[in-house]
């Protein structure tokens, strides 16, 4: 089969709701990927940054297969071996005492709705069904309809209605904005530290510490979805730590596996986890046994290779250097860590035709937003292969 055969198979059978990049892999390992014909790309979205750790990492393999030829699932109807290490070690990196594992990050961000509002009527004693949820303006936070129902992006909320009306939106970066909208209601803020979805949109400093103490003088949750910042993207653990917080429910997936299967979590401590008692939430995957030995051997290989500090060391070089390339189309470059946005001008004509010709060249990078390109390639990615990235980036925009 060539490639038109792939793409044809694919487009006749599955759903039309993408539109990739006309490449066919095959191979992955480390930062790099190959095609069915052998071409060899270095990855520069990483799974929408779920492969921190590189593709095929073997630590990772090694754990799956150990772990596949012994047990695979119970659901929580029972207990198994592997759960309760997941959870002393998600603790232990995390600082926080009590871990839900859910699967996907769209179950993850449900979950913590579903938290903060019983906690709003158990614990704050909003009156009943009354609860309410403050969010931000071109957020992600996910695909199920209660979190597009939220969304500002037309794309993904429009055709899924009715929605529920307990959700107050406000501009993102603006902690008076917050401020302003909270009421005897609130239960929640949720909001990402940094726009990952949303062109990678960094807010001035200040402003997570300024609604963290907003919340608090309010009694309000702040809920952090670092699922895409989290674990080492922005050269910290969590991109939280920039602003030297601590939110009350974080919640985080995708490099939680090192992209090798799904697994998400909730995090708290025990006077916000204790809303859930038996019956009152689950998931027949959440917290299975492969899902947790995968967890534990992702985490390590975090602190084992150094990968947030190699994250602040690449990823501030390659921000650097990629500022100094000068090219008419490009308005701004900005990035925290390997969470690097590089935003074209409208007259550019849209970013996805720039990733065809970087893929041309071995690149393989994502638009966000119509004029932004994604550039997150995974946290193992040394100096030279970063300068790899530079020399495609000049070549494509000084032509």
């Amino acid at each position: 089969m060539n490639i038109t055969d792939y793409i044809h198979l694919e487009n006749k059978y599955g759903a039309n709701n993408y539109s990739p990049l006309d490449v066919v892999i095959k191979k992955g390992q480390g930062v790099f990927i190959w095609d069915i014909n052998g071409k060899r790309y270095l990855d520069c979205l990483a799974g929408y940054s779920a492969l921190n750790h590189g593709h095929c990492h073997p630590k990772i393999i090694r754990t799956i297969i150990k772990q596949l030829g012994r047990l695979t699932l119970t659901s929580r109807a029972f207990r198994n071996d592997q759960l309760g290490f997941f959870n002393k070690k998600v603790c232990q990196i995390t600082g926080f005492k009590k871990v839900l594992p859910m699967n996907t990050g769209a179950e993850a961000v449900e979950t913590a709705i579903k938290l903060a509002r019983k906690w709003g009527y158990e614990k704050k004693g909003i009156e009943k069904n009354k609860a309410e949820i403050i969010v931000c303006e071109n957020n992600f936070h996910g695909r199920t309809t209660t979190i597009v129902g939220f969304s500002s992006d037309s794309y993904s909320r429009d055709g899924f209605g009715p929605f529920t009306d307990s959700f107050i939106k406000v501009k993102f970066g603006e902690a008076k904005a917050v401020e302003e909208n909270i009421t005897g209601n609130t239960a929640a803020v949720l909001v990402e530290p940094i726009q990952g979805e949303g062109g990678i949109i960094i807010p001035e400093d200040g402003y997570l510490k300024r609604v963290r103490k907003i919340c608090t003088e309010n009694n309000v949750l702040l809920m952090l979805d670092e699922i895409q910042t989290g674990l080492g993207r922005t050269g910290k653990m969590f991109a939280y730590e920039h602003e030297h917080i601590k939110p009350d429910v974080l919640i985080i997936g995708k490099a939680l596996s090192g992209g090798a299967y799904p697994i998400s979590a909730v995090l708290a401590d025990d006077k916000y986890m204790s809303v859930f008692t038996p019956g009152s939430h689950g998931s027949t995957y959440g917290g299975n046994p492969i899902a947790a030995a995968v967890g534990v051997s992702a985490l390590e290989i975090i602190e084992e290779e150094k990968l947030v500090e190699n994250s602040a060391y690449v990823g501030g070089y390659l921000l650097r250097k990629l500022k100094t390339i000068n090219s008419p189309i490009i308005k701004n470059i900005r990035g925290r860590g390997l969470l690097i946005g590089i935003e074209l001008h409208r007259r550019a004509g849209g970013a996805r035709r720039y990733c065809e010709m970087l893929m041309d060249i071995g690149l393989l990078c994502k638009e966000s937003h119509e004029n932004v390109i994604r550039l997150t390639p995974p946290l193992i990615i040394t100096k030279n292969e970063a300068n790899t990235i530079l020399d495609a980036f000049r070549k494509v925009f000084k032509n």
